[in-house]
């Protein structure tokens, strides 16, 4: 996108892939017109557009600031979801008092602005990409078009790839095709194709397939309008691929300027959701594909809501939803937790706990299965003052953390070796003080009998119980759970760690942490009646 003398000169993006063809905008009817044909799309190029549209107004009406307004009015409404429209006719319009030579330097300005943004936004994305992702060349999915043509140079999403590929990390771009008017397809593949990315095209459909069959590593996706509380609008299908990466543990990334985060919006409900008409669903290329006549419901955007995504990027590094961005791009500590409304059920918990003096200090922690990746507590935490934001995401298959501001919690290989040799969809570890105590010198397994808690562990009346050996090493305590979990798939759902508290899990929040208390009481009840239970085993699981 240029200024010619007199003219907006801009990529006719309808024409690509098969012809490159420029348009020569002069004036605000050809603006309007090639926003709303698509002739000019993306978010931060309809708002460079917008701009240069109140400049040819201004130089149209020189004397006629009401009638500059309107057309500038009339311009901002072309399309309604992307709020970058309204900012770039509005930043414009703001210079209309100083004459139209000055809404002209501010278009440049923006113009100017938009590359070196765009860089920057891809820079923070990238870096962050390979934190989450580390070591390893990286499959990306991508959705829609969020390159140059979306931009005005160099490109947000497309932007990150093409500072990852310059650094050697990626190995493929995976590409939606993005229906109903292929913007992945014709403008995404055509972009990569002429940066010499390596990149698969497929069908919006196939994507949830190809996170679950383990070929995509990152979601990196670009944004029309982010509201105050981090729901992000963006091309329709992206909700669906949030929620695909959330089941598979995926990292979600939105790369998005400034411009594009819309604090006046509090929440995803008030976006208004762009309709189309039905040729774009009835018809392919001019050609007929569904009966004369058939109804349509054809949004073009989707809101994907906060907690479903892992970050969004802009110029300024990571920024919190609802807050003033981190400089550094580093995970802003008021960033949005991986699943608010899991992370708060941890906290509620978390905190009922520590009060029972069952994660005193710093000890204990808790998860919650999210698909392939699980939420856990943080590490170093006190839990009476755990919030939602000292979570953390790891995979469940290696334990590596995917999202979230914290370290995990040192436990976190004993909650991912539970997750990975059960149907658990929840593991609480805690150090009440009876049931520890009962560990301390116990043999490698305890049996309890004649409690009519036994019944709250799914047993009737005798139940046995395995105590781990406490190594110095976690991950090597993991392993044995994994392993003894793996070799008896219906042992009972508790389990001691000797002198370091136990561990509990099911099919909720609520009947893990349920399970752990039936194993205190009747640990308690071992206390107060000086019986020891029965040991099955002579050798003893003692800490190293």
């Amino acid at each position: 996108m240029s200024w010619d003398g007199d003219a907006l000169i801009a990529i006719d993006q309808r024409a690509l892939p098969h012809q490159l063809r420029q348009l020569r905008i002069t004036t605000v009817d050809d603006v309007v017109e090639a926003i709303k044909t698509l002739a000019i799309r993306g978010a931060p190029a309809i708002g460079i557009a917008g701009a240069f549209g109140v400049v040819l107004a201004a130089f149209g009406y020189p004397r006629d600031a009401e009638k500059v307004r309107l057309e500038a009015a009339r311009i901002a409404s072309a399309r309604p979801t992307a709020v970058n429209l309204a900012w770039g006719v509005h930043r414009a319009l703001a210079r209309l008092p100083e004459g139209p030579q000055a809404v002209l330097e501010e278009a440049l300005q923006m113009l100017a602005e938009d590359a070196q943004v765009n860089r920057a936004a891809a820079i923070h994305a990238a870096d962050l990409i390979q934190r989450l992702c580390p070591d390893r060349p990286l499959r990306v999915l991508t959705h829609c078009n969020t390159g140059r043509l979306a931009t005005t140079a160099f490109g947000t999403a497309i932007g990150a790839l093409r500072v990852l590929h310059a650094r050697g990390q990626i190995e493929n771009v995976v590409v939606d095709e993005t229906r109903p008017l292929l913007q992945g397809a014709r403008l995404t593949a055509w972009e990569l194709a002429e940066a010499g990315i390596p990149h698969r095209l497929t069908i919006d459909s196939a994507a949830a397939w190809a996170m679950a069959t383990g070929g995509v590593d990152c979601v990196i996706v670009g944004a029309d309008r982010v509201a105050a509380d981090g729901s992000v609008a963006n091309k329709i299908g992206t909700y669906g691929l949030a929620v695909a990466a959330r089941r598979h543990g995926i990292p979600f990334i939105v790369v998005a300027p400034e411009s594009t985060r819309d604090l006046a919006t509090p929440t995803g409900r008030e976006i208004v959701v762009e309709e189309r008409g039905a040729d774009e669903i009835t018809h392919v290329g001019g050609v007929a594909t569904a009966p004369e006549g058939t109804a349509v419901f054809n949004p073009a955007f989707d809101v994907t809501p906060p907690e479903l995504i892992t970050a969004v990027v802009t110029e300024n590094g990571v920024v919190s939803h609802a807050t003033a961005p981190d400089q550094d791009a580093g995970p802003s500590p008021n960033a949005s937790p991986p699943n608010t409304l899991v992370g708060q059920q941890v906290v509620d918990i978390a905190r009922g706990l520590y009060a029972r003096g069952w994660m005193a200090g710093t000890a204990g922690n808790i998860s919650v299965r999210t698909g392939d990746a699980a939420v856990i507590t943080g590490s170093g935490l006190s839990k009476g003052e755990l919030t939602a934001h000292d979570l953390v995401t790891v995979t469940i298959a290696d334990s590596q953390p995917v999202s979230g501001t914290r370290r995990p919690s040192a436990e976190t290989t004993i909650h991912t070796a539970v997750y990975r040799a059960t149907g658990a969809h929840a593991v609480v570890h805690v150090h009440p003080p009876h049931a520890t105590a009962q560990s301390i010198g116990a043999p490698k397994v305890l049996r309890f009998s004649g409690y009519e808690l036994i019944k709250g562990l799914g047993a009737t009346e005798t139940i046995d119980i395995p105590v781990f050996a406490n190594h110095s090493d976690v991950a090597r305590i993991g392993a044995d759970i994994e392993r003894q979990l793996t070799e008896h798939p219906d042992a009972t759902p508790v389990l001691f760690i000797a002198g370091h508290g136990i561990t509990a899990w099911g099919a909720s929040l609520a009947q893990a942490r349920d399970r752990a208390e039936c194993l205190e009481a009747m640990c308690e009840l071992v206390t107060l009646s000086g019986r020891r239970e029965i040991g099955l085993h002579t050798d003893r699981a003692e800490p190293e």
